[in-house]
């Protein structure tokens, strides 16, 4: 609270302060037009403390409240405006500490008749501010809100109060429902959850009653995006952190605050609220965001990670890079948690098609896929299937595609030694290959990676590939027959790899040779020469065009 004020040491300091009332000063007009501004600006500021004080002094000048919240509306001028709201809050937070404010028994009718008034002035003043959480400046949305959380408290916290009232279906949840609305800041959200969800366990446990309320009647789009992204800046490590004594209101029932304080209850809480967001109806960059921090931020809220379980395979149905992220989620469900699931590399295998190789999620896949494939109690011939297929893929992918799948397959198969036959594999009838050729055991149509036949197939592929027109994919191909002393390569030094990436570094080459080029400029390029016969080029002796 600020320090009394009297009136005549108040209009002295105004008076001093005008230099347009001291004949003796001479300005020029843009001077003491400011310095009217100035001594008008804080003239009201102390206007506003005057009063203040004279409230807080005596009941006779309650009245003058009114005069307080015609300033606080005033949009005009903004610094008067800012200066009567807090002042207001202050007024009614001691008028609430005091218990000025509630219907105590036996009170004479003229003292309720004044009770009922200052509660319907709170209740303008209330409204006011929630109007400036979304329809003022982003300074104004957080100072509205901090006003806001600080009357809460005081009502919550003053006698005769029903505190789970005021949180579950009364001013909070107000609060929470503008927060979440259009035309709020993101820094007005991220401010709330670093100053009150993280820290009071009544706040979150409350933000949550709402949250859930909302989810059940089945949010819009927009709506949901607030909720997933406080949810996603909640901490899931502070859960452990949150005791007792750091509740934001001390009036709650004991029993209600022991509930707020379990670990169990928080948990459940969060699961059953995360349940709802999950089962909503979900944009696909609502689904995205969610996937990317199911490991870090979502999982750990979960009592019973099997509920995540559907989430991820609709996720996985969705297609394209949907179906890495939830991929990745169920991995760590797997590793981290011992969660089973006996389809995840059956689902892993279906994502091996021509069109990975030409997304532009391919950098991505290669580390998850690196990733799924490091354990070395893998099956040899679910692994087989893995090599044999991306070796497919790779004759007819490009070639910044080619270059990285040719360094996994000799990673795959250092951390894989029974996978190594398929490199130099001799066939049974070696006599009758020049003349009937081999067939491929092999199988691409099968969905099973273990039943593909895979480990009794051969690379041949990469053989394939060690006459590819690209100098850089023939050469790095050739490693694979070679014998396998490099410990490793590392995959990021293949996955930036673009065709302008890849014609840079050609054309910065420094030749040692000029290249061979046609030493007669033809003078028809698609069809025949018939003043030169025989002088036609090699694209018309190969080709009809006409």
């Amino acid at each position: 609270m600020p320090g009394l004020t009297s009136g005549p040491v108040t209009a002295k300091k105004r008076k001093r302060q005008d230099p347009d009332m001291d004949p003796h000063i001479t300005r020029g007009a843009k001077t003491r037009k400011t310095g009217k501004s100035i001594s008008e600006s804080a003239g009201v500021e102390d206007e506003i403390l005057l009063l203040e004080s004279q409230i807080l002094e005596s009941r006779q000048h309650l009245n003058k409240i009114v005069t307080l919240l015609g300033y606080s509306h005033d949009r005009v001028h903004g610094k008067r405006s800012i200066t009567a709201t807090v002042a207001l809050c202050r007024i009614f937070c001691r008028l609430l500490a005091l218990g000025s404010m509630s219907q105590m028994n036996q009170v004479a009718e003229n003292e309720i008749l004044v009770i009922q008034w200052l509660q319907s002035q709170l209740g303008a003043y209330k409204e006011a501010l929630l109007g400036l959480v979304t329809e003022a400046n982003p300074g104004m949305q957080t100072t509205a809100t901090t006003l806001l959380m600080r009357l809460l408290k005081e009502e919550s916290e003053s006698p005769n109060a029903h505190a789970e009232n005021s949180w579950r279906d009364g001013a909070f949840a107000s609060i929470v429902a503008r927060l979440i609305g259009n035309g709020v800041a993101d820094a007005v959200r991220e401010e709330f959850v670093v100053k009150y969800l993280q820290p009071y366990p009544d706040v979150r446990y409350y933000t949550f009653v709402r949250f859930l309320h909302l989810c059940y009647d089945g949010p819009s789009s927009d709506v949901l995006d607030k909720v997933i992204s406080i949810m996603i800046a909640l901490d899931p490590d502070s859960e452990d952190n949150l005791s007792l004594d750091k509740f934001y209101v001390s009036r709650f029932q004991p029993g209600s605050q022991q509930s707020m304080s379990n670990i169990v209850v928080r948990r459940k809480q969060a699961q059953e609220l995360w349940l709802k967001i999950l089962r909503s109806n979900l944009t696909k960059a609502q689904r995205k965001t969610i996937l990317h921090m199911i490991a870090h931020q979502i999982a750990p809220c979960f009592t019973r990670l099997e509920f995540l379980m559907d989430f991820l395979t609709d996720s996985f149905n969705a297609g394209g890079s949907t179906s890495l992220a939830a991929l990745a989620g169920l991995f760590y469900l797997m590793q981290e948690k011992n969660l089973d699931y006996p389809q995840f590399y059956t689902k892993l295998y279906s994502l091996l098609s021509p069109e990975i190789l030409h997304s532009k999620h391919r950098s991505r896949f290669f580390r998850l896929l690196n990733t799924f494939l490091s354990s070395t109690h893998l099956p040899g011939a679910l692994v087989a299937s893995f090599i044999k297929r991306m070796a497919r893929l790779a004759l007819f992918a490009p070639p910044s595609g080619t270059v990285i799948v040719v360094p996994w397959i000799y990673n795959i198969l250092r951390n894989h030694p029974t996978c190594t036959f398929m490199v130099h594999r001799k066939p049974e009838h070696a006599a009758s290959l020049t003349a009937d050729g081999m067939g491929d055991p092999f199988d691409m149509e099968k969905a099973d990676p273990m039943e593909t036949g895979a480990i009794e197939s051969s690379l041949w592929e990469i053989q394939t590939l060690q006459a590819h027109y690209h100098p850089n994919v023939a050469a790095i191909a050739k490693v694979i027959s070679e014998q396998f002393t490099k410990h490793g390569y590392q995959l990021e030094d293949f996955l930036d790899h673009t065709y302008t990436t890849m014609l840079s570094a050609e054309l910065s080459r420094d030749s040692k040779k000029p290249p061979v080029i046609e030493y007669e400029i033809p003078k028809k390029i698609f069809f025949q020469n018939s003043d030169f016969p025989g002088k036609d080029s090699l694209l018309v002796r190969l080709w009809d065009f006409s």
